[in-house]
């Protein structure tokens, strides 16, 4: 039985824990937070309650895996899942509005149909087939396995893009595949849209990009009754059924090294906890910026999609009056000038009219009582920082911060009739919040081959032995299901050693 030390008690981190405790470790984890779930966060006040990050579920095949390999209580046994159908409603910046019915795929060429004219389906239909190639190359090697010691086969994008115009060159970003494969400005904008929601930019964001939708449209949406947070929740009581030791407002300020070999982990109080093995779950570019693992020039921080500029904003809005009958549960309302919304991301500013994602869940559990609704509006934006021009999220950031957020609740008019009407309160989320409870303003999205390896995460074995990334800076990448991926394959390397080779 070996000693683990876990940092953080993200999602990743809990997954990781939760795995290797079966597997007969012992082991503790240490969060500098009084709770768990990292980004998985939760907001309540008066009644309202609200998920601070991911209000979504993609891919639970990843949470159900975990559930029956650490306990006899599959996952639905835990949380209450339901598909949500439609998966999404959009509205596009001519005002033309589709709903897209959940994994279906004859059902989403129908909608786009009868939406935006004949022949839309089937374009759409033909980019889903092409995004079928990519994600059957890329799947098990960016999702399933550890990641290689050469990742330069990475930086080829596997999407087989088309060849147009006279050199017959082939698409080298999403935003080119738009607007080369789908010729309609709202499909262009659907797309982009998923990149977006996973913090990329669709002017930088590789080909490989169009996996996102793909993943979405075949695999489906689920909502977790409770919200997300239930799931983080039940996360942590699988944890402690394993016996899993968690130590809270304990903040780990340094792996504690020993001939090139993690062996432990110091406190901000001068203790030491002894390890045979540690697992950091916090971003990697905290640990390494707040030397929590010591290096001495930065060329030593390990590859951890340095690239990614982007966090988001969230506006949590407390309504009177109860949720219509038929309210779809996400709508993703479109900007009215994507020049400027790119224009904005790339240069580090807050763009005049953002695309927003309206969650309006109808669950008695997020609202005081039925004459009332809780919703939240979403937005990329850039993260701060060297990126961006001035200081976005600081103290005299704040006027600029309100500004955008009105402009975020006047856009989700679209989703929410009487919005405005029924208002109590808001509040505003910015990537200050997730620096201050995570470590870091950014928000990382999953592995994506393509870009050159520029957004391909951390291994998850670290440069120091006996030390592992786990989480959404480590591979396989940011987003829900991915982190859980990454718990698995943390505890797959520690049990089985580093012929470990992912699930089967």
């Amino acid at each position: 039985m070996a000693r683990i030390v876990v940092i953080g008690a993200g999602m990743g981190a809990m997954a990781a824990a939760a795995r290797l405790a079966v597997a007969g470790h012992r082991v503790t984890v240490y969060e500098r937070a009084e709770t768990y779930g990292g980004a998985v966060g939760r907001y309540e006040r008066d009644g309202f309650a609200f998920d601070t990050g991911p209000g979504l579920l993609h891919l639970p095949a990843v949470y159900r895996d975990l559930f029956v390999k650490t306990g006899k209580e599959p996952l639905e046994r835990c949380v209450g899942l339901t598909q949500v159908d439609p998966a999404s409603r959009h509205v596009f910046a001519d005002g033309t509005a589709v709903s897209l019915p959940n994994a279906s795929r004859a059902g989403i060429v129908s909608a786009l149909d009868a939406a935006l004219g004949a022949g839309a389906g089937a374009t759409w239909g033909e980019f889903l087939n092409r995004s079928r190639d990519a994600w059957d190359r890329s799947r098990r090697p960016l999702l399933e396995e550890p990641l290689p010691a050469d990742v330069t086969p990475f930086a080829r994008d596997p999407y087989p893009a088309l060849k147009t115009g006279l050199l017959r060159r082939t698409a080298g970003t999403l935003a080119e595949v738009g607007r080369r494969e789908l010729r309609d400005a709202r499909l262009t904008a659907l797309l982009e849209s998923h990149a977006l929601a996973y913090g990329f930019d669709p002017a930088t964001a590789p080909a490989a990009a169009a996996v996102l939708p793909y993943m979405e449209q075949t695999f489906g949406t689920w909502y977790v009754s409770g919200g997300i947070r239930a799931l983080a929740d039940a996360v942590y009581e699988r944890c402690l059924q394993r016996r899993v030791e968690f130590v809270f407002g304990t903040e780990v300020t340094g792996v504690v090294v020993k001939d090139g070999r993690a062996v432990g982990v110091e406190q901000a109080g001068g203790e030491v906890a002894d390890a045979d093995h540690v697992v950091a779950g916090a971003p990697l570019p905290a640990l390494y910026r707040d030397q929590v693992v010591e290096w001495d020039s930065q060329d030593e921080w390990p590859r951890h999609q340095d690239g990614v500029r982007t966090g988001r904003v969230t506006v949590c809005l407390a309504l009177r009056g109860a949720r219509e009958p038929g309210a779809v549960h996400r709508t993703v309302v479109h900007s009215t000038d994507r020049a400027d919304e790119l224009d904005a991301l790339a240069h580090g500013r807050l763009c005049d009219r953002p695309t927003v994602v309206v969650l309006r869940p109808g669950d008695e559990r997020l609202r005081p009582d039925g004459d009332h609704e809780s919703v939240t509006v979403t937005a990329t934006v850039p993260a701060g920082g060297p990126f961006s021009s001035g200081n976005l999220w600081g103290e005299d950031g704040g006027p600029a911060v309100e500004g955008f957020a009105d402009r975020m609740v006047q856009a989700a008019e679209a989703a929410v009739p009487g919005l405005r009407e029924r208002l109590l309160w808001r509040v505003v989320r910015t990537p200050a919040d997730t620096s201050r409870e995570t470590g870091e303003f950014r928000v990382p999205g999953p592995a994506l081959a393509g870009a050159r390896g520029a957004l391909l995460p951390a291994a998850n074995p670290a440069p120091v032995g006996g030390l592992y990334f786990a989480g959404g800076w480590a591979h396989p990448g940011g987003g829900l299901a991915h982190a859980g991926m990454s718990g698995a394959l943390v505890a797959g390397l520690i049990v089985e050693g580093a012929g470990f080779r992912g699930s089967q």
